[in-house]
């Protein structure tokens, strides 16, 4: 895989950010760029097929509903979902979470009913459980973060052993990069009688992910970390537990028939599709699977892996640098890090001089951060279109922090 050939797709990668400074883009773990053809993708629909979905027989109405369906059976064989209604429409990986949460927590946990997560997860996957355990009475349990940045096995058997209703965890961790063993988990999730749910808004971007091999029930990701544009996310969920949830919103295109003081629900998907939906960003979306599945998700992840190698190392070069999560054959291409004297935040805005665009701050996982009695980290993340050099120009950068600070 050569990035520079790859680079040429993106836009936005050609500007400067200051005054004869290129870009060096190190935060697609927040959002990543779009390609060329998914900007194409959403453009053609505005200007050739712009019409509402579903309930119109004219021209423009089919065409866009083709297109907007069309999209869904991408998604769905993107991650192997044994079937398209499995795949719901949603605006992010976070409103999918709070789906599961709101739908599926309310019609089958009650209180006293113990749901298990973990130490290193995105709020998004933590406050939904809290909102429903503040309302419901419902028991949370957090199964423990190593000091290397794991999950910790014992700890998780522990959790097990006391018969949760759900286990909701991360694939991959937005701070520590940890790429956890989903189908072991979820195998003795499934033993102990637990449904899963994970978060693989981190995961889906940057490697294969086949839903029906990894045994899960529920799997929530979002289309802007994949290429795709904002505004659009996925919930995959086994049709069984689907069928039996309850409606999330109510109002348009959920229904099957309205009378006065009653409704009848309508079937997969739609039931939980509510309202106009986001219709250019779903076609946007299924442009960005084309475009990663003609490169091949394998092929990405193995350019992703050599980058974080690169990374660690050259990062362990810098004296006052501290990079957190495990070694680098056990994470995927997220680098968080701290700086002895300096905060995160001094360090990003000395890089960002350079053109060099980090994330700093907690990266909604406070409780993570907590957990290694840090107050943030700076976080250098990478994707399909980063390369060598640009790691390179992150050191250079780093090495002005430690003169600027440490002079």
């Amino acid at each position: 895989m050569t990035p520079r050939n790859f680079r040429e797709d993106f836009p936005i990668l050609k500007r400067e950010v200051h005054p004869s400074v290129p870009l060096v883009y190190l935060d697609s773990a927040a959002t990543s760029q779009k390609p060329e053809t998914v900007l194409a993708a959403m453009d053609e629909y505005y200007r050739r097929n712009n019409a509402n979905i579903h309930r119109g027989v004219h021209v423009l109405a089919e065409e866009a509903t083709r297109a907007y369906e069309d999209a869904r059976e991408k998604i769905a064989r993107f991650i192997n979902a044994e079937k398209s209604r499995e795949i719901i429409y949603t605006r992010n990986t976070t409103e999918a979470i709070n789906l599961v949460a709101y739908s599926w927590g309310r019609a089958f946990l009650k209180k006293g009913d113990l749901v298990v997560l973990t130490e290193m997860e995105h709020h998004s996957n933590l406050v939904p459980w809290y909102i429903l355990a503040e309302q419901t009475g419902i028991e949370l349990a957090h199964v423990a973060v190593t000091g290397d940045g794991l999950l910790d096995p014992d700890d998780y058997a522990s959790k097990l052993a006391r018969f949760p209703k759900v286990v909701a965890f991360t694939h991959m961790s937005n701070v520590l990069g940890t790429i956890n063993p989903v189908a072991e988990m979820a195998a003795a999730a499934r033993k102990a009688g637990a449904i899963t749910l994970v978060d693989g808004a981190q995961a889906v971007p940057h490697m294969p992910v086949d839903v029906q091999a990894l045994g899960v029930d529920f799997y929530a990701f979002s289309g802007h970390k994949m290429c795709g544009p904002t505004g659009i996310g996925i919930l995959y969920g086994r049709e069984e537990l689907l069928k039996a949830m309850p409606p999330f919103l109510g109002g348009g295109d959920m229904i099957k028939r309205v009378e006065l003081g009653r409704f009848v629900a309508n079937e997969l998907p739609y039931k939980f599709e509510a309202g106009t939906p986001a219709i250019a960003e779903a076609i946007g979306l299924g442009a960005a699977v084309d475009y990663l599945s003609v490169i091949g998700m394998d092929v990405i992840h193995e350019h992703e892996k050599a980058l974080i190698h690169y990374a660690i190392d050259r990062l362990e070069e810098v004296p006052g640098v501290k990079v957190f999560g495990p070694s680098a054959d056990k994470k995927g291409g997220v680098a968080a890090f701290t700086f002895d004297g300096v905060h995160p935040h001094d360090v990003a805005e000395i890089l960002d001089r350079r053109g060099i665009a980090v994330r700093a701050g907690h990266h909604c996982a406070m409780p993570l951060h907590q957990k290694f009695d840090i107050p943030a980290t700076a976080r250098a993340s990478f994707y399909l279109y980063n390369e060598k050099a640009e790691i390179d120009l992150l050191i250079e950068g780093l090495y002005e922090v430690k003169k600027t600070f440490h002079s």
